[in-house]
Order: C-alpha cells, then sequence, then structure tokens
C-alpha cells in the first residue's frame, strides 16, 4: 500500500488520477482549497477502494503555509511514496498584458508556488533516497504563443526548473515526471471552443496514473502531443511570429 500526495486534488485531472490509486488500497493525502469539495472527494474516493484518507486545506498562494503542510503529509505515514502536484489557472491573457498584478499571480500560481511546495518535498525525499514527484505543467510552455504567452512562460519556466530537480535527484533515487498535456475538457477550459485535440479528464487522469508508476521523465498526455509539439518547435522564427496561434 502506497501512500499519495495529491496537492490540487479538487481539479478534474487530478480526482481522475487520484480514483485511479483509490482502486490500487492506497492511502491517498488530499491538499486543494475547498474544505466541502475536499470532503466530497475524500468520500468518493472511500467507496472505490482507498486504503485510507486525509485532507488539508491550503491555498497555494500561501507560501508561508508550504512548509508546515509538507510536514503534515509527511508525518501522516512516516513518508510519501509519490507526490503529485495538480493545481494550476489559465489565467486571462488580454488582461495579464495590461496589468502586470494579473501577469505575476499567472507566474506566482503556476510556477512558483509550485517551486515553494517542491522545496521541502524534494529535500525530504532525497533524504529518504525513494519517491516519485510528478508535477502537470502543458505543452504550452514548450513555445510562447500569442495567444496565452503568459500562462505557457510560467509552464516554461516549470518545465525547465523540473528539468533541473530531476537532474538532481536522479543521483538520489527520486523520480521526477514531467507531465504534458495538451487540450484537456475540464471546468478551467470550458469557455474555449472545443475541437478532436480535446481529450477527457478521464484519459488524461489515467495517462497521469501510469506515468507515475512507470516513474517516467517527461510524458505527452495524450500521445500524440509530442509529434505536434515537435513540428511547432521547429518551425523557423521568422514563420512563427508570423502564425496566429
Amino acid at each position: 500500500m502506497k501512500t499519495i500526495l495529491i496537492i490540487g486534488a479538487t481539479s478534474a485531472i487530478a480526482q481522475e488520477t487520484a480514483r485511479a490509486y483509490a482502486r490500487d488500497g492506497d492511502k491517498l493525502i488530499l491538499v486543494a482549497r475547498d474544505p466541502a469539495r475536499l470532503d466530497t472527494l475524500s468520500e468518493d474516493l472511500k467507496s472505490r477502494g482507498a486504503g485510507e484518507t486525509h485532507t488539508i486545506a491550503l491555498d497555494v498562494l500561501d507560501t508561508d503555509r508550504h512548509g508546515e503542510v509538507i510536514e503534515e503529509a509527511w508525518s501522516r505515514n512516516n513518508g510519501i511514496d509519490i507526490a503529485l502536484v495538480a493545481h494550476g489557472t489559465l489565467g486571462d491573457q488580454t488582461g495579464g498584458e495590461k496589468d502586470y498584478a494579473l501577469a505575476a499571480r499567472e507566474f506566482q500560481t503556476n510556477f512558483l508556488s509550485v517551486v515553494s511546495l517542491l522545496t521541502p518535498l524534494a529535500n525530504k525525499m532525497q533524504e529518504k533516497k525513494a519517491g516519485t514527484i510528478g508535477v502537470i505543467s502543458s505543452v504550452a510552455g514548450l513555445r510562447g504563443r500569442q495567444s496565452n504567452y503568459l500562462y505557457g512562460s510560467a509552464k516554461g519556466g516549470l518545465n525547465t526548473y523540473l528539468q533541473g530537480l530531476r537532474n538532481r535527484l536522479a543521483h538520489h533515487g527520486v523520480a521526477v515526471v514531467t507531465l504534458l498535456p495538451g487540450f484537456v475538457d475540464t471546468p478551467m477550459t470550458a469557455e474555449l471552443p472545443k475541437s478532436p485535440l480535446f481529450a477527457s479528464a478521464k484519459t488524461v487522469g489515467r495517462g497521469v496514473y501510469k506515468a507515475l508508476n512507470k516513474r517516467k521523465n517527461v510524458v505527452y498526455l495524450p500521445w500524440f502531443w509530442w509529434g505536434i509539439m515537435t513540428i511547432i518547435r521547429c518551425i523557423p522564427e521568422p514563420v512563427f511570429k508570423k502564425l496566429k496561434l
């Protein structure tokens, strides 16, 4: 029986991942902002076979609490086997272009809050010389596009951070998995026009579960985004800057 920590547990993808671990009978520590939604999720996971659940309410922007939350989660079962960081926001690109405060919040939520959480968590796993850390980033971080470059650049910074963290922790038996979803049909993307490229949260959640268990390095979800992003990243900049993406 493994102990699984999920931060941003009430997000659509995280819930599907949690359900997969519940079916394995694992213990789940669930962290999110809304206590009521956490309680509902906890009961759902117990009904699906979770060996044990524990909830912690946290606003991820409250970085002063990050250390104590990681400490509480770690002490629940003398360590964490797998940790998934799944929170994020798709902010107002147009607003952020005009208001630095909005742009800064995008970075604080999607990048800096993750670094703040992973700093104590990574140190504990390094000391234990075991564990897996997974972080949901985005293919948007692989090339800046005019439609979402604030979100994309936050995720791009996160991707580089995770790459360095993976390099560091690999020498201590700890895996760091960068999870790169493309378009996913979730409440966060509810206002976006849908296309055949959109995957369900269930499909992506199951992909996250498999990637974490296999201790992968970088995983595109669904897999075909590897090909799409390879093409996009190869477009020469003089051509790319003329495109409206």
